[in-house]
């Protein structure tokens, strides 16, 4: 999955996002794919990862959103594998909780 692309990274979490549009589109109902909602990563060490847009760009596009932060000292598999360090920031739009 992933190595026949179109539009965007070769990753195997957006390919299977694609297949769903696929089988929607071949049930006769209408295919979506939201590209802006599908992460990336990194593989280093500490691994980076992102989805959607940052908050520059929500401000300059005049988007209305919250930010909320977890820090990985409070995550179960974090603390069992001695790595807390670091956090998840999330951005959501101020009215709907979706990722803008």
């Amino acid at each position: 999955i992933g190595d026949v692309i179109d539009k965007g990274p070769m990753l195997a979490h957006k390919a299977e996002e694609e297949g769903v549009a696929v089988a929607e589109m071949l049930a006769g109902k209408p295919p979506h794919v939201n590209y802006d909602t599908i992460p990336s990563v990194i593989y280093t060490y500490p691994e980076v990862a992102w989805v959607g847009k940052t908050e520059e760009e929500l401000k300059a596009a005049g988007v209305d959103f919250k930010a909320g932060k977890f820090n990985f000292s409070a995550n179960s598999r974090a603390v069992c594998n001695k790595d807390t360090d670091g956090m998840v920031k999330v951005l959501t739009d101020a009215t709907t909780d979706k990722i803008p």
